[in-house]
């Protein structure tokens, strides 16, 4: 049984900081990879940091990238997205779903890689 639980969301202010962590518990440790995703009112989920430690370790979207940075704990049990530089497209319900399938021709984000999901954290900013 695996549970994933996202903390860290809430009102950052347009160009300053945020940290969301993701806790956690069973089976989560072992999987392939980790991943944030967030998906905002009316637009699709979309994958937007990965870490991967058997494929190169991290990987961004180009919307991130140089922004926001992916890291886990040294259990593994935690992951973390350092968001800085937030900006007015930035705000969504955010995720961290395990990867369970190894990812294909780096591919990072394809839904079907990852099984586990927990209910998101909500992230808003203010200009």
């Amino acid at each position: 049984q695996v549970q994933l639980v996202e903390s860290g969301g809430g009102s950052g202010q347009a160009g300053g900081s945020r940290r969301l962590s993701c806790d956690a518990a069973g089976f989560t440790s072992s999987s392939i990879g980790r991943a944030w995703f967030r998906q905002a009112p009316g637009k699709a989920r979309e994958g937007v940091a990965a870490i991967y430690p058997g494929w190169g370790n991290v990987f961004y979207d180009d919307s991130v990238k140089g922004r926001f940075t992916i890291s886990r704990s040294n259990d593994k049990n935690t992951v973390y997205l350092q968001m800085n530089s937030l900006k007015p497209e930035d705000p969504a319900l955010y995720y961290c779903p395990a990867a369970s399938v190894p990812p294909i021709g780096g591919h990072w984000f394809l839904d079907s890689l990852f099984r586990h999901w927990g209910q998101g954290a909500q992230v808003t900013v203010s200009a």
